[in-house]
């Protein structure tokens, strides 16, 4: 049990009454200071970034997204710092890796155990409590270290999801995503390049990251198109036109790789980020621009990048077969790249429903777990093979 003179503070956001009540009645036996809020808003009032220590937030809130509002809180410099724990019924990869990644501590599923609630709840308000205060100064030095031993030691693995041609059932090209073999906060890989930008290692982190997805790439996935994710702030560094002898070391073509453009940082240089773009794409690179349709891929960036791929944004094409509005999207789309002579891939296909409706919508090629998972063991052969009937019967 976490040991303190005062007791700790937890908000917890859930318009279920019930069940917020019973976890109102459980952490105050367990000397915790509870209080619920139905609401988002009803939570904002109550937040105290001086008093409260932890938040507990389902992510189905009425008439509120609830990643939506963690996103909120984790952009607030007053509510930035303020650990996040969701407790949510729903289960699937994609909503955990979404709240992990829009800022929360910890993802558990309903129903759950409590003590394993409470265990997991003590470790985190440990880790704020080593961060915070005094200690501030000792928690970047432990970041600064963990992030400079992955660079040195290049404790980096890539991973690689394979992208599928709707038309010919075959494999396009893979995506290659970055994974450091350490432990902790650190793990997670949009952590990692967050605090690497704040500590001035994200070009060197970036660089690796290229170096070890290049190098695997001849091995796993011969002579497929490879997708590198690439963010503005590594476009406009002047290291990033320097790194043609990556892929000159292995023997890899300019013409088989497509530079992904991602959102982990805004441009802060036009002119420079499309001039770097210009000598990329004169040595033969493509590029790909993301998250098309969920507000962050412009219209003005992509008539300036003109890429050649557009990946439309997976939340668009999640349970897109429920919504008229986001067919709509996705028809516009693939007009607009069928008429721009560009590639339009459907990013997070998770259920067979998702694969026809963008399949019947036109889309050219689709990426995501109802077809394969990234993995660092490829075999062309039978992954086109297992999918073939999937896509084939959409």
């Amino acid at each position: 049990m976490l040991q303190s003179k005062t007791k700790r503070h937890i908000l917890i956001v859930d318009d279920n009454t019930a069940v917020a009540a019973m976890l109102k009645m459980l952490l105050f036996s367990r000397g915790f200071e509870v209080v619920i809020a139905k609401s988002a808003a009803t939570m904002f009032e109550q937040i105290s970034p001086a008093r409260t220590d932890l938040i507990l937030m389902d992510i189905l809130l009425p008439n509120e997204n609830g990643l939506d509002v963690l996103r909120e809180l984790k952009a607030d410099t007053h509510t930035q710092n303020i650990p996040v724990v969701i407790l949510s019924a729903k289960s699937s990869q994609t909503d955990i890796i979404d709240a992990l990644y829009s800022g929360a501590e910890d993802y558990l599923t309903k129903p759950f155990k409590f003590e394993e609630l409470l265990a997991r709840l003590e470790a985190i308000l440990r880790r704020s409590q080593f961060y915070s205060g005094n200690n501030s100064a000792r928690h970047e030095d432990c970041v600064i270290s963990q992030i400079r031993e992955i660079i040195d030691n290049e404790l980096m693995v890539s991973f690689y999801q394979p992208i599928f041609l709707l038309g010919s059932c075959k494999i396009y090209g893979f995506e290659a995503l970055a994974r450091p073999q350490t432990t902790g906060l650190l793990a997670n890989p949009e952590i990692l390049f967050k605090w690497a930008m704040q500590y001035g290692f994200y070009s060197d982190l970036e660089m690796l990251s290229w170096q070890m997805a290049v190098k695997a790439a001849r091995e796993k996935i011969g002579n497929k198109k490879l997708f590198l994710n690439c963010s503005p702030f590594w476009v406009e560094d002047t290291r990033f036109i320097e790194v043609n002898s990556i892929f000159k070391d292995t023997g890899i073509k300019p013409e088989g790789v497509v530079l992904e453009i991602t959102e982990r940082s805004a441009i802060s240089n036009d002119d420079r980020f499309f001039e770097h773009l210009a000598i990329y794409r004169d040595n033969g690179f493509s590029f790909a621009v993301d998250d098309v349709g969920s507000g962050y891929a412009s219209l003005e960036s992509i008539v300036r990048t003109r890429p050649e791929v557009l990946k439309i944004d997976r939340h668009i094409v999640t349970n897109i077969f429920k919504d008229p509005i986001k067919m709509s999207i996705v028809r516009f789309i693939v007009r607009f790249c069928q008429e721009n002579h560009i590639l339009s891939i459907a990013e997070g296909v998770e259920k067979k429903e998702e694969l026809t409706a963008v399949k019947q919508l036109g889309v050219d090629a689709v990426q995501g777990y109802y077809l394969a998972k990234p993995s660092n063991q490829i075999d062309l052969e039978d992954m086109e093979r297992s999918v073939f009937d999937r896509i084939a019967i959409a």
